[in-house]
């Protein structure tokens, strides 16, 4: 008898995925007049949520799936763009499309995958996809940090605190 197996993603997206979830953590509660406010020249989290799925967008639908879904995404949110403050419920909802639309991506990749290269616009990665897979998850925890400093300043009590628990990342036991 052939028991079935689970296709589980590779530990790197499930790592991945767990950071996704901590950055949405450390945003709940979050109002959409706080979301829109800079303070001095640290980026709004509304810009932080667009930014995210932009470079989600770029990597893993754009040259992954050679998908654009959002074409101007990166004109009003890319690194190097003007400030921005866009509306919050918009750039969650461009997240919550791009991130799924990834994940048709993401979910497949095996081990052997990710010592290959994506071209991104014109040029090959410099990259292969596991190093572009865990810088873009270092991103995610650069603006995690960004966020909570945005949220103290702001005078938010309700700041999630350290990591949330990790029961169900790999290798997590959390009692």
């Amino acid at each position: 008898m052939t028991v079935g197996v689970v296709d589980v993603p590779h530990t790197l997206v499930q790592q991945f995925k767990f950071t996704r979830r901590e950055f949405q953590r450390c945003l709940e509660g979050v109002s959409d007049e706080d979301a829109l406010k800079r303070i001095d020249e640290m980026n709004s989290i509304s810009w932080m949520v667009g930014h995210l799925a932009n470079h989600e967008h770029r990597m893993w639908v754009q040259a992954a799936q050679g998908k654009t879904l959002y074409p101007d995404l990166a004109s009003q949110v890319g690194s190097g763009s003007p400030a921005s403050t866009p509306p919050l419920a918009e750039m969650w909802d461009v997240w919550s499309t791009v991130t799924a639309s990834a994940d048709v991506y993401l979910d497949k990749l095996t081990e052997d995958d990710m010592l290959q290269t994506l071209t991104v616009g014109s040029k090959p990665s410099s990259r292969n996809i596991g190093t572009d897979l865990l810088r873009n998850t270092y991103h995610y925890w650069f603006h995690i940090g960004e966020a909570h400093a945005v949220r103290q300043m702001l005078r938010h009590s309700d700041i999630p605190q350290f990591v949330a628990p990790m029961r169900d990342a790999p290798y997590g036991i959390d009692r």
